[in-house]
């Protein structure tokens, strides 16, 4: 038995001097409270209470104890209390793992958004294409866009986006557009690197199949990718909230919308063997509200 719960029984036997009142109190036993006060005894090496039939007394060491006693209890009543109080509200380090080019959308909302409606929360985003290691890196909630086979891992699926195949007007001027997916071939594509893009995937009436393309450059950042295709050096196939404003401003040109999948998610992921603070259920929370409700990755 733990020794401050030992030590609180005492307490309350010393308080009622009644084994029975306190067993009552307690919620316990008699022959519980007795074991329980024998145990700390022993442990002590000291008697602290004198028993009779009739009467029940503290020794000198039990008079000690229960003075000294009180701000120890107190005291461990008082930071279970602020743990628990941490356990309900937001707050504390919450560290968050996203691929690169994730901020330039839709999380960059939700991030500051989270970051108004909780303000006792510390938010540390790592941007990385790499496999990540939730238990050995620290990573509380870990975002991709691609599919997660860890069992060890819980993983939520957020919001579904899609892809886009676009240029530039100048881009598109000089080299015509593309009008069926195979002529993506003839094309100079941006490749982003943590995926096969040597291959492009598209969808025909229901039958998904990839376009082996011709790749000029790669880059781990869609963003990168993005930039280069606004300065008319190739094809970009990216998320569409990525480029989103660029589309809506013209300065970059979609093609072959009716050919794209639509079978493309971002995911959450979080551990198992991590305990879930109240700022990482809030996040998770926060999130799937979010790209429900988002206009930019909900078709």
């Amino acid at each position: 038995m733990d020794g401050l719960d030992l030590i609180k029984t005492f307490r309350e036997v010393a308080f009622r001097r009644s084994f029975s009142r306190a067993a009552l109190s307690l919620g316990m036993s008699k022959a519980t409270v007795s074991r329980y006060v024998a145990e700390l005894e022993e442990r002590s090496g000291v008697r602290l209470l004198n028993r009779s039939t009739r009467s029940l007394s503290l020794t000198d060491a039990g008079e000690m104890l229960l003075e000294r006693s009180a701000q120890l209890v107190a005291m461990a009543e008082s930071t279970l209390h602020d743990l628990q109080a941490h356990g309900a509200l937001p707050r504390g380090r919450l560290r968050i793992s996203a691929p690169h080019g994730l901020i330039a959308g839709w999380l960059s909302d939700v991030i500051a958004q989270f970051m108004r409606r909780y303000p006792d929360v510390y938010v540390s985003l790592v941007f990385t294409n790499d496999a990540v290691d939730l238990i050995a890196e620290g990573i509380d909630i870990h975002l991709t866009g691609g599919r997660i086979d860890d069992l060890n891992l819980i993983v939520r699926r957020l919001a579904q986006f899609d892809l886009v195949v676009c240029a530039s007007p100048a881009y598109w001027a000089k080299r015509g557009m593309p009008k069926t997916p195979e002529d993506m071939s003839q094309h100079d594509v941006l490749s982003f690197s943590a995926m096969p893009t040597t291959h492009l995937p598209f969808e025909t009436a229901g039958r998904q199949y990839e376009v082996a393309v011709r790749s000029r450059m790669e880059a781990n950042d869609p963003l990168a990718l993005i930039e280069l295709a606004l300065r008319g050096a190739g094809v970009a196939c990216v998320p569409e909230p990525l480029v989103q404003s660029h589309l809506e401003r013209g300065a970059l040109v979609p093609v072959l919308r009716e050919h794209m999948r639509s079978d493309h998610w971002v995911y959450a992921a979080y551990s198992q063997r991590r305990h879930n603070s109240a700022a990482m259920r809030a996040m998770l929370e926060f999130l799937e509200q979010s790209a429900a409700s988002a206009s930019s990755l909900v078709q």
